[in-house]
Formats: structure tokens, sequence, C-alpha cells
């Protein structure tokens, strides 16, 4: 770990980083940060930081009685799932005839199943307008990779073993509720004048209705996203199965 500003004024935060190198603009993005009123004890960067929206992907930060839909992020919940195999072998035959079996059962990009899927989850649903929209879609999309930097990885562990790996989030559905309560936050900063260096910053104090209910739809959100990993890790094991 290493401080990126050591030099600190008054009212800035420590900016620690676990990582070699950063581009400026993601620099630039955690400096915002540790000017906010309402972060907290210091700004974290990983590794992996690279420029996002508003804060650095990759980028970790506490703050006091707010909360910023774009520092949770539009990949609500997105993270990883992990299942380990009975197999210490696989020739490369055998591992196209997977992937091409995977792929028949589990849609990627911005694809889809066509028939609605089952979750004991959309049984009982938040009464929260956004939630309640994109639920006809959302039933689509469980079980789905999505783009950009998510995968699906058969890989060797360590221990000799086959193991499959999942980067995956909550989806289109995710994004919506991102971008909805991105939304309410900037119009409330703007009716508060409030001081944020940019848009994208934009946040909701927690004791309002506005914050509440954004927590409650994240809260839905993340169930989602482990049941979309969840339900991709299922396929995947049925398709180990049929070998």
């Amino acid at each position: 770990m290493k401080m990126l500003n050591p030099e600190l004024e008054d009212g800035t935060l420590p900016i620690k980083g676990w990582l070699d190198d950063i581009e400026d603009k993601a620099l630039e993005q955690a400096v915002d940060l540790s000017n906010l009123p309402f972060a907290f004890h210091h700004i974290a960067l990983m590794s992996d930081t690279h420029f996002g929206f508003g804060m650095p992907i990759g980028g970790v930060l506490a703050t006091k009685g707010v909360i910023m839909p774009f520092a949770v992020g539009s990949d609500i919940g997105c993270g990883m799932a992990l299942m380990k195999t009975s197999l210490e072998e696989l020739d490369i035959d055998t591992l196209k005839k997977i992937m091409g079996m995977i792929r028949k059962v589990i849609p990627v990009g911005f694809e889809h199943h066509k028939d609605n899927q089952v979750w004991s989850g959309f049984d009982e649903t938040p009464d929260i307008p956004v939630i309640q929209k994109e639920l006809k879609s959302a039933r689509k999309q469980i079980g789905t990779l999505g783009s950009g930097n998510h995968f699906i990885e058969i890989q060797r562990g360590s221990d000799g073993v086959i193991w499959i790996m999942i980067h995956s989030g909550s989806r289109n559905f995710g994004y919506k509720i991102a971008k909805e309560y991105h939304e309410k936050a900037k119009q409330l900063c703007e009716r508060w004048f409030s001081d944020i260096p940019n848009k994208d910053l934009s946040f909701l104090p927690i004791e309002t209705k506005e914050a509440k209910e954004y927590m409650e739809a994240m809260e839905y959100a993340l169930e989602f996203a482990e049941q979309n990993r969840a339900s991709m890790m299922s396929q995947i094991s049925n398709v180990f199965d049929d070998l």
C-alpha cells in the first residue's frame, strides 16, 4: 500500500493505493472523492483501479449519512461464483464440447432467455415503480452472463482440480435501478445546490424517502445478481453431468 496524496490539504482525506500505477483520469476522480464533505476516513484504490462514472472502478469509499448510486455502481451486485468439479483432466475436444453446450443454455452479451425463469424472489417483489416496471424483462434475464468483463471460465486450480468460475451481476435490471436513482440524486443535488465536483457524484441523504427506496431496490438487485450466478452455475453443472 502507498499514499497517493502524501501532501494533504485541510479537509482532504488520504488516498491509499494497492497498485503500482494509475491512469491520470482515475487519480483525478479519486482526488474528487477525497474532497467530498461526507467521505469518511480515507479513499482506497484496488489493484485494478481505472476510470469510471464519477468514481474510479476499483475504488472504495465510505460515506457518512448519504448513499451515492453511481458509487454503488450500475451493475449492482456484480460478483463471482466458484464451483469445484470432480474432474482433474479435460482434453481440448471435451473442453470445446463443454463450451458449445454452455453457449446453448446461457445467453451472453445482450441476449436473454426466451421464456420466464423460475426464482422464488419473483414471488414477493418490492412495491417500487422501477422494479415493477422492469420485472417482465427481469424474469428472462436470470441465468444470463452479460457483456463487458463478465465471463464463464473453466480452470485448473493449484490443487490440480477443474473449477468453474463465473463473473456476472444484476444485468440490465440492476442498471435500470442504478440509473433511476442516480437521476433522482442528480435532481435533488441540483435543487439543494450541493457542492460536488460533478453530477456523477450525486448523492441521496440516508433519511430521505428516495434513499430508503433505493436501498430496498438495491438489496433486491443484490439478491437478483446472486441468483443470476447460481442459475448459470446450475446450468453448467448439468452440462458437466451430461458428459
